[in-house]
Formats: C-alpha cells, structure tokens, sequence
C-alpha cells in the first residue's frame, strides 16, 4: 500500500505524550503514512506570530492535505487568535463530525444506548469573530450565516446519513428568536431533507433540543447545527456519553481535512503519563477511514474496544467495581496494540465500509431582484430619555426619510415606549421614506452627513433591503 502523507502537530501540554502514543498505535496497526511535522501552539505564539503556526507550516498542510493535530495552549490576553478557527476557515473546512457513543458497562454513563453524532457548522455564525466595540457601554459580535454555508453543512449531515447507514438527522436552531439566520439554516434543511424521502427529517428548538439531548440521547441519531450550537452541544454530547477524554473529531472540507481529540491540552497534566489518549486515537481513527484505509481504522478501533471491555484504563474513566487496571498513558497505548486483531465481545465491532463524504455541491440559486428601503442610523447617545432622542431625530427629513422607530438593545422605546425599559447608551434609529417608497444610497449619505453635522455620534449604519418584496431585515421587539 502507498503511504499516505499527513501532517502531524504535538502540540502542547498534554499533546506530545498523546500523540507519541498515538502513532504507536497507528504504526502497530499497519497504517501506511508518510509523516511531516510541524511545530505549532504555544511556542509559536509567543515568538510573536498571532496565529501559532509558522508560514512553512501551512505550506506542509496544503500540501498533505491531511492535518492530525494535537491539543495546544493560546497563551491568555488579547490578539492570540484561535488555531483552529484559523485553520478551519484557511483551508475550507467546512463540516464538523462528532460522534459520540457510550460504551457502558465499561465506561459509566447514565445513557448506555447512546449513539449520535453531531453534525457542526465550521466556518461562519458568530465564530466569523467580527466584533466591535461601538459605545462606552456596548459591544456586539456580528452572527453570519449564508446560504451556500448553511447547504453545503446541511447536505454535507444527509450524505454522512446515508453512507454510514442512519436513519435519521435533526435539526437544533433558534429561529423562533433568529428569524432570518436560523431562520434560512431551517429554511435550507427543509429544501434539502425533501432530496432525501429515505432518511426521516426533525427540527427542534436548540433549548428543548438540548434537554432532551441531554436527557435522552437515544432518541437522535445525527444532528446538525450552525457553529456556536454544534461547539456547545458536541461536548455535552460527548460528556454524557461516558468522558470528553475520549471523543474524537473530524474537521471535512473539499480539498483538506483535520482530525483531532475534542478536549483542550490540560497543562496541569502534561509529562505526568496521566493523559488518556482516546480521544487523539479516536480522531485518528477517523482520519483512517478517510484516507482510505478502513481496515487498518476497524482493527485500531475494535482494540481499543477489547482494551475498555478488559478494563485497562486511564485515571478519567477508571471505576473501582468495573475497571480492572489503572494505567497511564503508555501503557494505554501499549495494551490497544497488545490487542491488535482482536475484537470486542460485549461491545459491537465497529465496521469502516465507507469513507466519509467530502466535495459537497452547493446550488447556484437566481438572483432576487434587491431593493434599498431605508436605513438603521445607531448612534452612542447619553442625553435624556428615549423621548429626548425622538422629538430631536424628528425634526430631519432629509430627502423624504423620516425617522420611523427607535429601539434600544432590539426593544422599541420611541415613539409609545415604556418608562421600564432599561437602555444604554446604543440607539438604533430607523428611518424610512415617508410614502413608503424605495430610496437611493446618495438619501443614506446625505442623512448620514446631516446627522453627523448636527452633533450626533453615529457609529453606523445598515441598509434595509428587500429581496424580491420581501423584508431582509428583522422586525422591532414591541
């Protein structure tokens, strides 16, 4: 077999220890891969490169294709930025997969028959990181969600259905609050789920969904979720299931791929031989199957299974009654490769007949005909009372827009607010043409420019669009 070739990071803290172990495994197993190393974390970024990789280490990524990442640190304090959003988004990687099983009576669980897997949105939603300081007492993190982002991860949840033999995939949003962006993630899953007559399809509310993911985890099967949802509910998904410490996942896109343990590089553990591997071995795992090397991801995994079944664990799972052994992490690794061939006897073999789906296609949809209707001016404002603000902000109308509405924090307070309603010092002013008309940019700008000359401090606008006669724009709370 030709050697695959990946790129492989140790990572900090508990990283390199996992990770040796690991690849101990892998290459016990037979695994054909042609390894490159990079250096990428901590260490990084305190030699002052923000985004803790080197510039040759996206060449070795590009390159592979193929990154098996360990744990790493970002040091506290402001302009570190995440590693792995950067690399999720840098090379297109779209979907994250994790699954997350019980294996009870081996590792406890209050859910035995648990088997989900979560479906998680990689690159958009309020993980865009587009955050913006706007007054002395309001800052705001912009939620993006797309429409080709939102069908490739959506359609991306049904083929993962289909080629690995489920039955059914739900989806967690909040478009009964978030009516345009959760609102087109639903939208779109309802268009696609209809191409799929052979999977059942459900949507729920991401708060009752939670519960009852929470409490009764059988009933899902895959699920899939915009970005901020999945990163939440995934952990949670995989504590219920048994440990965090033993979940894997994997980061798809069309070109370039990341596998890597859900949980964080644990410093106060590093060089201790405390760490449970599990979770690194079970993204590995995966990283196997989608090289093309099933086989070699089923004997790794059916192993590891034996290993739990015979009670040979790491501190984070041992239970005096049911764990026979407490090892450290060594000699975790050399128990899974001591099993090596065999299969488990109460828990099911796992079975890698196919690989997961990649090169998703998203539909070039027409284009809706886009009208300008008015404008949102937000202003840092500390004068008086929302009624103070109004009688101003009435007495423009500067090319036929008129000020319609005020809302604080999304709540109208002008005109009929309510003297409860608590407001800070962030105003939205809508302003619309005055017989309901469409307007032109040049009546933004000349507003813009009219507001600012009167000694208003507009920190910014946001046009109001229609598309194809309807509202692109959310309507005011009261």
């Amino acid at each position: 077999m030709t050697k695959t070739p990946i790129t492989v990071a140790y990572g900090d803290g508990i990283g390199p220890e996992i990770m040796k172990a690991t690849l101990n495994i892998l290459e016990a197993a037979g695994a054909q891969l042609d390894i490159e190393e990079i250096k990428i974390g901590e260490e990084v970024y305190k030699s002052g490169i923000t985004t803790g990789m080197e510039p040759n280490a996206w060449d070795s990524l590009r390159r592979t294709k193929v990154f098996l990442k360990a744990p790493i640190t970002t040091p506290q304090g402001g302009g570190y930025k995440s590693l792995n959003v950067t690399t999720r988004k840098a090379l297109g990687l779209y979907a994250n997969v994790r699954p997350s099983r019980s294996y009870y009576p081996f590792v406890e669980t209050k859910h035995p028959k648990m088997d989900v897997v979560i479906i998680r949105e990689n690159e958009e939603d309020l993980y865009a990181g587009i955050e913006h300081r706007q007054t002395n007492q309001v800052y705001q993190c912009l939620k993006l969600i797309s429409r080709p982002g939102t069908e490739k991860i959506v359609r991306y949840a049904f083929e993962y259905a289909r080629s690995q033999g489920r039955n059914k995939v739900t989806c967690f949003v909040k478009d009964n609050i978030m009516k345009l962006t959760d609102g087109l993630f639903t939208k779109v899953f309802n268009e696609i789920g209809e191409e799929y007559p052979d999977i059942e399809k459900e949507h729920w509310i991401v708060d009752i969904g939670a519960a009852k993911l929470a409490d009764s985890p059988e009933l899902f099967d895959v699920i899939v979720m915009p970005n901020l949802y999945g990163d939440i509910l995934s952990d949670v998904s995989a504590q219920i299931s048994g440990s965090v410490g033993i979940a894997g996942s994997a980061n798809i896109g069309d070109q370039c791929a990341m596998f890597e343990a859900i949980h964080g590089s644990a410093p106060r553990r590093a060089g201790q031989n405390l760490a449970n591997p599990s979770g690194l071995l079970q993204g590995a795992i995966l990283m196997l199957q989608h090289i093309g090397q099933p086989e070699i991801a089923e004997k790794v995994h059916n192993a590891w299974l034996k290993t739990l079944e015979d009670g040979i664990h790491t501190y984070d799972i041992y239970k005096e009654g049911t764990s026979k052994e407490k090892v450290g992490t060594k000699e975790f690794a050399e128990a899974v490769i001591e099993r090596l061939g065999q299969l488990p006897e109460t828990l099911a073999p796992i079975s890698y007949e196919k690989p997961l789906p990649v090169s998703i296609k998203v539909k070039e949809l027409p284009k809706e005909e886009k009208e300008l209707v008015g404008v949102d001016v937000f202003l840092d404002w500390e004068k008086g009372a929302p009624h103070d603000l109004g009688a101003e902000l009435e007495q423009f109308n500067v090319s036929g827009l008129k000020l319609h509405v005020i809302t604080n924090r999304g709540v109208k307070v002008f005109p009929g607010g309510f003297p409860e309603t608590f407001c800070t010092d962030h105003w939205r002013c809508r302003f619309l043409d005055e017989n309901g008309e469409a307007i032109a940019p040049s009546q933004v700008a000349e507003l813009y420019t009219t507001l600012v000359n009167a000694g208003f401090n507009c920190i910014k606008t946001e046009n109001l669009y229609n598309f194809n006669g309807e509202a692109g724009f959310s309507a005011v709370h009261g």
